[in-house]
């Protein structure tokens, strides 16, 4: 027995001996195997769900990229049409109150002219009453200058003819 226990030491020590950092014996392809099954499961639950989420939100970025970039186009040019409306009132606008201007000119220098052909055709009236009043007043005082001097002449005449 004693025998085998040396022979059972001695082949210890010798394996002892045997292994190092590159043995290659069963274990090598067992780790191998156990790597690629960890491999597939992590791919399987791991790595192609996260793939799909990382794609998904590539396209969720993208789609919303796009669809900004688009809304931004349409919102330029509702910006521009809207610019250009403006700038169209704003000469429409500017047009209506120049035209509003020359009529509100127009219709004050009629209303001017015609005050004036009013206080001209007034003072013509009251040039014609005065002219008429003078010669009213010039034909009555005529008549009692005519009467003074009739009077008087009857008075000279008179006191001659009595003397």
């Amino acid at each position: 027995m004693m025998y085998w226990t040396i022979l059972l030491a001695a082949e210890t020590a010798a394996e002892g001996s045997k292994g190092g950092l590159f043995d290659i014996d069963a274990t090598l392809p067992l780790m191998a195997v156990q790597f690629i099954l960890l491999v597939i499961v992590l791919n399987a639950l791991f790595y192609k769900p996260l793939g799909k989420a990382i794609d998904d939100r590539n396209a969720f970025i993208r789609n919303n990229l796009a669809d900004a970039k688009e809304r931004l186009s349409k919102a330029e040019t509702l910006a521009k049409q809207y610019e250009q409306e403006l700038a169209e009132t704003r000469r429409q606008s500017q047009k209506i109150i120049a035209d509003a201007e020359a009529e509100a000119e127009s219709i004050a220098a009629q209303q001017l002219a015609e005050a004036q052909r009013e206080a001209q055709a007034q003072r013509e009236e009251a040039q014609r009453e005065l002219d008429r009043q003078k010669e009213e007043a010039f034909q009555s005082l005529e008549q009692q200058v005519e009467a003074l001097s009739r009077e008087i002449l009857e008075k000279l005449l008179g006191t001659q003819t009595v003397g």
